[in-house]
């Protein structure tokens, strides 16, 4: 089993990089791998529970952990409260130690 964590800098509001993202990772679930998003910068938007449009519901109906990190949310003026009950907010250092895993794979969108 690989872990795959990917950063997603980029908003919902991109429809090609949302489908390629969906299809990538609940494809890497599927083939029984441990799946993370870390959302940071415009990637937090998709995050917010009135995201129109958002990929991250597939996405954690799939089985892929989605962080959000903390300073960004901050930095766009969301609270914790305002997010899809499965994205947990977190930190950079929360993010350092996933990739410092053997067998991790990351892939910055």
């Amino acid at each position: 089993m690989t872990n795959y964590v990917f950063i997603e800098s980029r908003g919902p509001f991109d429809p090609n990089g949302s489908r390629f993202i969906v299809e990538a990772l609940t494809g890497l679930k599927r083939l029984d791998n441990q799946v993370t998003v870390f959302l940071v910068q415009n990637g937090v938007l998709g995050a917010r529970r009135n995201a129109r449009h958002s990929h991250l519901p597939a996405l954690t109906r799939a089985g892929v952990k989605v962080l959000a990190d903390d300073f960004s949310l901050r930095e766009r003026g969301i609270q914790s409260v305002e997010l899809f009950p499965e994205v947990q907010p977190s930190s950079v250092d929360a993010l350092v130690d996933l990739l410092v895993h053997n067998a991790t794979k990351a892939v910055w969108h």
